[in-house]
C-alpha cells in the first residue's frame, strides 16, 4: 500500500514538475533565438510587420560602467518575523517584537537575530545593480534624455506600464545615446525571420 501511495506521489511530482517546467519555458512573453549570428527581437505582431531591433540591442550591451566595485552582502538571508513559523496568522515579513518579556527583543542567546544598522551595505555599493550600474526608472523619452551624460553610471529601467510599441522607440533612442537598458527584452518577443 505504501509503495502504491508513494509511487502515485512520485508520479504526480514528475507530471506536475514537467508542467511547471513547460509553463516556465513556454509561458514567457519573449524568448531569444540566434538567427544568422545576430539576436532578432520583435514585439508581438506578425513577423513581416516587425522591424529588426537586433542592431539596437547589440549596441546596448556595449556600455560598461565607469568603475565596477565588488558588491559584498553582509547577510543574504531574510529576517523573518518571530513566531512566523509557528502561527499561520503571522506572515514572514519582519516586524519588531514589542513584548515586555520577549526573548528576541532582549537579544537572548539562541534566538533569531533582529535587523540593525550593522547589516547595512557599503555606501559605495548601496542600490548598485550586479552589472555595476545604478537603476534609473524611465517612463518616457524625456527621462531617457537625462542619461545622455550619465550613461556610464546609470542604466535605464523601463517602467512596467510602457507598451511594447513605446519600448521599441525608446530602445532605438537608447542605442543612439549608448545607454544600457536593464529590461530591454521585456514585452518583446524573438521570432525567426526568413
Amino acid at each position: 500500500y505504501q509503495r502504491r501511495v508513494h509511487g502515485k506521489q512520485w508520479y504526480q511530482r514528475r507530471v506536475h514538475g514537467k508542467q511547471w517546467y513547460q509553463r516556465r519555458v513556454h509561458g514567457k512573453q519573449w524568448y531569444q533565438r540566434r538567427v544568422h549570428g545576430a539576436l532578432c527581437l520583435h514585439y508581438r505582431v506578425h513577423p513581416q510587420q516587425t522591424p529588426n531591433l537586433g542592431t539596437c540591442t547589440a549596441n546596448l550591451e556595449m556600455v560598461t560602467p565607469a568603475n565596477k566595485v565588488k558588491i559584498v552582502k553582509k547577510r543574504t538571508l531574510r529576517f523573518n518575523r518571530h513566531h512566523s513559523d509557528r502561527y499561520n496568522g503571522l506572515k514572514k515579513s519582519w516586524r519588531k517584537p514589542k513584548g515586555i518579556d520577549n526573548a528576541v527583543r532582549r537579544r537572548f542567546k539562541g534566538t533569531v537575530v533582529m535587523p540593525n544598522i550593522g547589516y547595512g551595505s557599503n555606501k559605495k555599493t548601496r542600490n548598485l545593480l550586479p552589472n555595476g550600474f545604478y537603476p534609473f526608472l524611465v517612463h518616457n523619452r524625456r527621462d531617457l534624455e537625462v542619461l545622455l551624460m550619465h550613461n556610464r553610471k546609470y542604466a535605464a529601467v523601463f517602467a512596467h506600464s510602457l507598451s511594447s510599441k513605446k519600448r521599441e522607440t525608446l530602445l532605438k533612442r537608447a542605442a543612439q545615446l549608448n545607454v544600457h537598458v536593464v529590461n530591454a527584452h521585456a514585452k518583446l518577443r524573438a521570432v525567426e525571420t526568413k
